[in-house]
């Protein structure tokens, strides 16, 4: 019996800085791997595995114009990794808002008070 085809995962799929770049240049065009490689100190075939890994996790679309194959940016999938930091930018506001209160001296004990978010995502002091 086969196993279940695994969902590709997005965030595995950019946590290589490289692949990071291939879709910044690929935001910005279509281009052939000929030319994508050219921005790279490996082999086309070492580029060519990462844009398979971006295709299998559908960040990028690739598509036949003759000879060449053509790649390009597919945005979608990076609305589950929007998604996710979304939920964790509430902290990083939290935390940027005690310390601006504590540089601009209003904290007059020393102490820094934390605000966290609710369950409604309304702020309350601890």
């Amino acid at each position: 019996m086969a196993a279940p085809s695994r969902k590709p995962d997005v965030f595995q799929a950019i946590a290589d800085p490289t692949r990071r770049q291939l879709l910044s240049m690929l935001g910005e065009r279509e281009m052939p791997v000929t030319v994508i490689s050219c921005h790279f100190p490996m082999s086309r075939t070492a580029v060519s595995k990462h844009l398979r890994i971006l295709a299998e996790a559908g960040l990028v679309k690739e598509r036949k114009v003759g000879r060449e194959t053509r790649y390009r940016l597919e945005p979608e999938p990076l609305l589950e990794l929007k998604r996710w930091l979304a939920y964790y930018e509430r902290y990083w506001d939290n935390k940027l808002l005690a310390l601006q209160r504590f540089v601009e001296g209003d904290e007059t004990d020393g102490t820094i008070s934390l605000i966290t978010p609710d369950e409604d995502g309304t702020r309350s002091a601890e």
